[in-house]
């Protein structure tokens, strides 16, 4: 399939989990896909994953990949970054917001008032800010070029209590994020959706499975590739205006659409 061939695409937080899956969906479809993230070298992380690893792999697939080393709490890497797309792409179709941190000490539950302040830092400060920057440099490539897309992966968070208070406002900040520019961008013919997987078997949540800190049933959950394949289906949409400024859920789009999961 290259139902995407010649479109161009930044997947932000592409190293492994639902970033990697998104990239991996839109390299199917035969995208140029600029995948970002911090890790360049296995064993350098809590997790495996990398950029390069993402990359090759969305290039096997019949896209384009290209890993670039950002982090995405550093302003300037971010501007670097779409100015290297400006440079190379002359402009840019669709950005995927997935940039995440897990907390360098991990706190899904508890007191918010027993939690160091840097759990804010990483869910808010990186979880959300990160997208603003994103979508601030990005917009100036995206304006003039037809179908573009901007999707911020979001969650169930941000409707409802889940794991901690600097979790749910990040998650809320993040669909409220993805409404606001869609009232903005409507005139620019540019679509911006907040988009919820369920859940989805990372690197990440298998880990805490295997540690018994997590209760999803692995065959039940999605694969992280879902969430790109929905992506994909909302960029390939004539009409996905109509679905601008909304919360998305991975398998609603699903049933919408007709698109497959691995095991399916």
């Amino acid at each position: 399939m290259s139902d995407l061939k010649g479109k161009v695409a930044v997947v932000t937080g592409a190293s492994r989990g639902i970033g990697k899956g998104i990239a991996l969906g839109l390299g199917e479809a035969g995208a140029t896909v600029y995948v970002t993230g911090r890790t360049v070298k296995e064993g350098t992380a809590p997790l495996p994953g990398t950029i390069g690893a993402t990359a090759e792999e969305v290039t096997r697939l019949g896209g384009q990949g290209i890993a670039v080393q950002v982090d995405h709490a550093v302003d300037d890497q971010v501007i670097a970054l779409f100015e290297r797309v400006r440079q190379e792409q002359g402009g840019l179709d669709f950005l995927v917001n997935n940039v995440f941190k897990v907390p360098d000490l991990p706190v899904w539950s508890g007191d918010f008032w027993t939690h160091p302040v840097s759990i804010w830092d990483d869910m808010v400060g990186i979880g959300l800010r990160a997208h603003y920057i994103a979508s601030h440099e990005a917009i100036p490539l995206m304006l003039g070029r037809p179908g573009g897309l901007i999707v911020n992966v979001s969650s169930r968070g941000g409707e409802g209590y889940t794991f901690s208070v600097a979790y749910g406002v990040g998650k809320a900040g993040v669909d409220r994020l993805a409404a606001d520019m869609a009232v903005e961008l409507r005139e620019h013919d540019i679509a911006c959706v907040s988009l919820w997987p369920s859940a989805v078997k990372t690197e990440f949540i298998l880990e805490q499975v295997a540690l018994g800190k997590a209760k999803i049933d692995p065959a039940r959950a999605q694969s992280p590739l879902l969430s790109g394949r929905a992506v994909v289906a909302l960029a390939l949409d004539s009409e996905r205006m109509k679905k601008t400024g909304q919360i998305l859920k991975v398998a609603d789009l699903k049933n919408e659409y007709g698109f497959k999961d691995l095991e399916d």
